[in-house]
């Protein structure tokens, strides 16, 4: 008998209706306390200051990319490698403009999953969009997936961002969460959908192999340290700008952006309380801020910061299960996606590594009321979350003791009622025009794999637009992501 959670189950379509209420404000700039992420020490982000003094201002800045994670660093990265191959004989001048540390919003805090949605949730994005785009959309998170690994493969960086090929295994905690998970499976493969590395595994299987009585389902998954993954990224990106002198590149960390404003030559003005940049193209990747800079992403139409809370804590999960050595390997997650958890890998760049794994652990968001939306503020923990992820593991996997804590902090994520991303040019609502502005933000939690390539597109999107041509969709992007099919 599987004894009682300390989380409550069966919560998830109560959690995407809290997203259709008006919210009480628009998100705050991002704050200038945030707690300590796990991913962010000194000695593990050491472009954390870079830029971060003196002023900044100029008037002479082709792109802005404000946000220094994985959609703008990717972005930058696909800029950079095509202004290579185009080989223009003026450079193109980026700068990059990060309200806090480098990567420090949602990559430098997230749990290090870069899992691809199987089939979960194929019923309500066909219903939305059609069986042949709602295959497309989980293709789409393969592709993603794929292309962080050939550029991890290139640069050979595999030990470094302490990438991990293990597979996933989703725990299904209820008889609802079983019915659901497979009625999603069935339409999937009715629909057409290629589903041969996907494992059922039966109760007594689950629990003989790793101590959880329960079903669940297996598919293919990594994991890593995203805030390095992103690091590497940026460094490529310099070296290619280096090499090539096709671009100059300005990060410029401790920069918030204020406010933006075009003026009448056609340019952005951006405003930081170190000077001003006037600038032709911005890209807004700031995901869960996304609307203090543009209002009319605010509300239930656009993108809501959501709170998501973590902790690093050591536990004996698996011990003296069939399957001990391959559960070191393996990322998890439960109760309709909102808890997920993996151990850390042993040697290489691990730190706090021994003979008791170290889990990164993230989720508890259904235990209090509002579930953590609406909330922009990453500088504390809520006490209720963190004592029901404490508890968590040893409620999963029973008998295995309770764990010790090392690092508990929080993240602000970007989330919509529909699911999906915004990306594309700024389209508004009002009289305040946004010509040369563009978006990609709003992953609902689930940014790693697809926010590099949604970076791929913008970067597309601008360079066409720089060089006067009509921008061409390829046939992998889902239509629905884009900013003209928003309702």
């Amino acid at each position: 008998m599987s004894t009682p959670l300390s989380v409550p189950l069966n919560l998830y379509a109560s959690s995407v209706k809290v997203l259709d209420a008006l919210p009480p404000r628009p998100p705050s700039l991002p704050v200038q306390d945030p707690t300590k992420s796990f991913w962010l020490d000194p000695e593990d982000n050491p472009l954390a200051k870079e830029g971060s003094t003196g002023f900044l201002g100029r008037d002479d800045i082709d792109i802005c990319i404000i946000g220094s994670g994985i959609t703008g660093i990717s972005a930058l990265w696909h800029i950079v490698k095509d202004a290579k191959a185009r080989k223009s004989e003026k450079s193109l001048k980026i700068m990059i403009l990060e309200a806090r540390d480098f990567s420090s919003g949602a990559t430098g805090r997230n749990g290090g999953h870069l899992l691809p949605n199987p089939f979960i949730g194929f019923i309500s994005r066909q219903l939305a969009h059609g069986g042949a785009e709602a295959i497309k959309s989980f293709e789409f998170e393969n592709k993603c997936t794929q292309d962080i690994l050939e550029f991890i493969k290139q640069e050979r960086i595999a030990s470094e961002v302490d990438l991990v090929q293990g597979g996933h295994v989703m725990l299904l905690f209820s008889g609802e969460e079983e019915a659901s998970t497979k009625a999603d499976y069935d339409a999937a493969v009715k629909a057409g959908m290629k589903l041969e590395d996907i494992e059922w595994i039966e109760r007594p299987v689950v629990e003989r192999r790793y101590g959880a009585p329960y079903q669940a389902v297996k598919s293919s998954a990594y994991n890593l340290w995203p805030a390095k993954l992103v690091t590497a990224l940026y460094n490529a990106s310099k070296k290619i700008a280096s090499e090539s002198g096709a671009v100059e590149i300005f990060l410029h960390t401790s920069a918030p952006v204020t406010s933006t404003l075009s003026g009448p030559d056609g340019k952005t003005v951006v405003n930081t309380p170190r000077g001003t940049v006037k600038t032709k193209y911005v890209l807004h990747a700031t995901n869960a801020y996304a609307a203090y800079l543009l209002p009319d992403l605010y509300g239930p139409g656009g993108i809501i910061p959501t709170r998501g809370q973590v902790i690093a804590t050591r536990h004996a999960v698996g011990n003296g299960t069939e399957k001990d050595g391959e559960m070191r390997k393996l990322s998890w997650d439960g109760n309709d996606g909102f808890e997920y958890w993996f151990p850390r890998p042993r040697g290489s760049t691990s730190k706090y590594s021994n003979e008791t794994p170290l889990f990164i652990l993230g989720g508890g968001r259904e235990i209090p009321a509002g579930f953590e939306t609406h909330v922009s503020d990453d500088s504390t923990c809520n006490k209720e979350v963190g004592e029901g992820l404490r508890k968590f593991l040893d409620s999963v996997f029973v008998g295995s003791g309770k764990g010790s804590v090392e690092r508990e902090w929080t993240g602000i994520m970007g989330f919509t009622v529909t699911g999906d991303p915004f990306v594309g040019p700024v389209l508004s609502k009002t009289p305040v025009t946004h010509k040369g502005h563009y978006v990609a933000a709003g992953y609902t939690g689930h940014g790693m794999p697809r926010a590099f390539s949604c970076g791929e597109i913008i970067s597309s999107m601008i360079l066409a637009d720089l060089d006067g041509k009509p921008w061409e969709k390829p046939d992998w992007f889902p239509e629905s992501y884009l900013t003209w099919n928003k309702k």
